[in-house]
């Protein structure tokens, strides 16, 4: 039982609406705390984030589940996990660098420090739409003692922007059957379309400078 349950967590962007028959409204509290769960524990980035939230808006368009619960309910779960992110990264600070914590991907940590320290608060925001990084640069703004104040006005507009982006898109296209049926591949589609605009810009900043 508590296998499929975990299962049922891990790919719950694909099996929601099991879910949704088997757990009634109670699959809100579940969505909740995936969100938070992602956002806030440093060691949940492969929960599921963007293609849940499409399938949820889709979910909200056929009338399975209330739009604006599941949209209040998942910017106060992102706001509340990038905070509870931050603050584990000013209790830990910088001995995550020097211990060997197996749960914690060290590699993808570096990267995300060197994404926040060229990209500054608004990384908080960038970040939302960017599976890996949104989970790790809470943690790196509060290792850096980012003011709590700015963090979390850049952390509010960034939920905000994620979670709404992505329930409208759902609303909008997710019973088409076709994106319905390809969802994965959109969304690593999505995921290769954030990500390479900043690879490339990265390469040009290093041309530059090494020319």
């Amino acid at each position: 039982m508590f296998s499929d349950i975990i299962h049922s967590i891990l790919n719950i962007d694909q099996s929601l609406s099991h879910v949704l028959q088997v757990y009634g409204i109670w699959v809100y509290a579940i969505l909740f705390f995936i969100i938070f769960a992602e956002t806030g524990l440093v060691v949940f980035p492969f929960l599921p984030g963007d293609s849940l939230l499409f399938l949820i808006g889709a979910f909200c368009a056929s009338g399975e589940m209330n739009v604006w619960i599941s949209i209040i309910g998942l910017i106060v779960s992102a706001v509340l996990g990038n905070t509870c992110n931050y603050f584990i990264g000013r209790w830990l600070g910088k001995k995550i660098y020097a211990k060997n914590y197996r749960l914690i991907d060290k590699q993808a940590l570096i990267k995300t420090e060197k994404f926040f320290e060229k990209h500054g608060g608004k990384s908080v925001i960038f970040a939302r739409f960017l599976p890996i990084f949104r989970t790790f640069v809470p943690f790196v703004a509060g290792i850096s003692k980012m003011n709590f104040k700015l963090f979390q006005l850049y952390n509010v507009i960034g939920a905000t922007l994620w979670i709404m982006t992505f329930i409208i898109l759902g609303e909008l296209f997710g019973n088409i059957p076709y994106i319905k049926d390809n969802l994965n591949t959109i969304v690593l589609i999505g995921f290769a379309a954030a990500v390479i605009p900043i690879v490339v810009l990265s390469l040009i900043r290093k041309i530059r400078k090494n020319n």
